[in-house]
């Protein structure tokens, strides 16, 4: 059993990492709901965990479904504290957000909320797909 233990562990150390690494930059901002329409999925309710994204991750709507995991990393603007420091949220891909987009993700407010304070309005982000 010990063995068995020990190598989930180094399993599961090996994806945190590699998750690191991958992670891209960019900007996250946030939308108010209602998040109904979408431009990939109309007047159908996805939820509350979802995302808009720009023209770099947008693909001509290839991103319709996508899942990200999003974590802050600093602020974007002069907020104090804006980040909430070990949280992340996955979030699924269900609009385009349109020029001028402020972040190259525009999450939920939900979604912001569990990574960031709103009050920030932008922040500093890695994303993995999820």
């Amino acid at each position: 059993m010990g063995m068995q233990m020990q190598a989930l562990l180094i399993v599961a150390t090996v994806l945190c990492l590699t998750s690191i690494i991958h992670a891209t930059p960019g900007i996250a901002v946030f939308y108010e709901p209602p998040y109904t329409p979408s431009k990939c999925y109309g007047n159908q309710d996805k939820g509350p965990w979802v995302a808009g994204v720009n023209d770099a991750l947008w693909n001509n709507g290839a991103a319709c479904g996508r899942r990200y995991r999003v974590r802050c990393t600093g602020g974007a603007n002069l907020a104090p504290h804006p980040c909430k420091p070990g949280t992340s949220v996955v979030v699924t891909v269900v609009d385009y957000c349109k020029r001028p987009c402020n972040g190259i993700i525009n999450l939920s407010k939900q979604a912001f909320s569990q990574i960031a304070d709103t009050d920030a309005g932008k922040v500093k982000v890695e994303y993995v797909n999820a």
